[in-house]
């Protein structure tokens, strides 16, 4: 099993060899991205589509922006990500049509282990995040490895994600809890 297959598993894998190569790819695509003028819009969606090798054409995401692969991020339709988002798409990242992602925003599909001997050896794990369709996620939330948010929920700014978020659902906080249903 390649070092790629472990990380998308959610085994432990070596972050160096081929992956360290696509990182650099994505951080070169992203740099592209986050250099061109931003009345470029056409050169900046051929930069996106590169990155996340889709031929999405409703995506507005504003720079900068940052990830660690790109072709472990799945966008839906009419999707937008404002400045500063971080995704560390070390698995698989599912972001659903309609999604607003407010700035300073941090998917982490990223963990390390808590012994500093495998930490210090590369050693990562990882798991897919994913938030369904007419989903908002307020300024500065981070959601971490594993979590999936429900289909039109909406989650506070400045939560910390780390358990499910059930479909149609005000969350808020740190960890971030449910308040109330939202009625549709």
């Amino acid at each position: 099993m390649t070092e790629k297959e472990k990380m998308l598993a959610g085994q432990p894998y070596d972050a160096g060899g081929d992956l360290a190569i696509d990182r650099d790819i994505a951080k070169d695509l992203c740099f592209k991205f986050n250099h061109t003028l931003p009345s470029k819009r056409d050169e900046q969606l051929k930069t996106l589509q590169e990155l996340f090798r889709t031929t999405v054409t409703s995506l507005n995401i504003e720079a900068p922006f940052l990830c660690d692969y790109g072709y472990n991020i799945q966008l839906g339709e009419n999707v937008y990500i404002n400045h500063n988002c971080i995704i560390l798409d070390c698995n698989k990242i599912t972001i659903g049509n309609n999604v607003f992602i407010a700035p300073n925003v941090g998917l982490y599909a990223a963990y390390h282990p808590i012994d500093s001997t495998q930490r210090n050896a590369m050693i990562e794990q990882s798991l897919p995040i994913t938030i369904e369709d007419d989903c908002w996620l307020g300024g500065n939330v981070v959601v971490l490895p594993g979590v999936t948010i429900g289909k039109g929920s909406v989650i506070g700014a400045g939560s910390v994600v780390n358990k499910d978020i059930p479909p149609n659902s005000l969350a808020v906080g740190n960890p971030c809890k449910v308040i109330r249903q939202i009625n549709k």
